[in-house]
C-alpha cells in the first residue's frame, strides 16, 4: 500500500510582479499580472518530493481549487516531480474555511496519510486552512514546521514559535503546514516539464 501525501496549492500573483488595483476599485488587475504555486506550497510540494526521495512506498498529489487557468501551476508542480494533480473547479475567491471543506471531502475520498501544505498563502496571510482542515478530520496536526523527521508511525515535527523551536511528536494520518526553513524548492528541469505533459 503506498503512502499517499497531498499536497494543496493556491494560485497566487506572481510576488515579484507589480499589484494594481482593479478599476472597479474592488479586488486586483489581472489583466497582465503573471501567477505562480503559492511559494508555501511549493516547499511543501519539495517537501514531499524529499519524502519520496527517502521511501519507496510514497505518491505525491498536488490539489488545486480554482479555475481553468489553475492548469498552468499544476503542471509547474508535475514538472517538479508530483506524480499526480487534481484540479477542483470552484469559484474565486475562495475562504480558508471553505477551503478546508473542499479538501476535507477530497481527503475522505483518496485517504492520504498526510496533507502536506504551506503554512499561509502570500496574497492574504490568513494562515488557518491548514488548521481548519485538521479541525473538520479530527487529525493530529503541526503548523509552521521548519523540519520534519518522519517515520512508518508519524513524525517528529521542529516547528517555529515566538518562543523558539519547539518539537511536537504526531502520529499518522496527520496534517502539516510548512515555513520557510524547511527547504529550498527545487527548479521544473526540461525533462521535467517534457514528463509533465503526460502526468495525469
Amino acid at each position: 500500500m503506498s503512502f499517499l501525501v497531498l499536497v494543496p496549492t493556491k494560485r497566487v500573483p506572481d510576488t515579484d510582479g507589480v499589484i494594481r488595483v482593479a478599476p472597479d476599485g474592488v479586488g486586483i488587475d489581472t489583466a497582465n499580472l503573471s501567477f505562480l504555486i503559492n511559494p508555501f506550497d511549493a516547499i511543501a510540494v519539495e517537501g514531499a518530493l524529499q519524502l519520496r526521495e527517502r521511501r519507496d512506498d510514497v505518491e505525491v498529489v498536488v490539489v488545486g481549487i480554482g479555475g481553468e487557468a489553475y492548469q498552468d501551476e499544476l503542471r509547474t508542480a508535475l514538472a517538479m516531480g508530483a506524480d499526480r494533480a487534481i484540479r477542483i473547479e470552484a469559484p474565486e475567491p475562495l475562504d480558508p474555511w471553505n477551503v478546508a471543506g473542499i479538501l476535507a471531502e477530497l481527503v475522505r475520498q483518496l485517504e492520504p496519510q498526510l496533507v502536506l501544505m504551506g503554512k499561509q498563502a502570500v496574497d492574504d496571510d490568513s494562515a488557518q486552512a491548514g488548521q481548519f482542515l485538521a479541525a473538520r478530520l479530527g487529525w493530529p496536526q503541526a503548523t509552521f514546521a521548519s523540519q520534519i523527521d518522519d517515520s512508518d508511525h508519524g513524525a517528529d515535527v521542529a516547528r517555529e514559535t515566538d518562543h523558539g523551536i519547539e518539537t511536537i511528536s504526531i502520529d499518522w494520518p496527520a496534517v502539516i503546514t510548512v515555513d520557510l526553513r524547511l527547504n529550498e524548492p527545487r527548479y521544473a528541469s526540461l525533462p521535467g516539464i517534457i514528463a509533465a505533459r503526460g502526468k495525469p
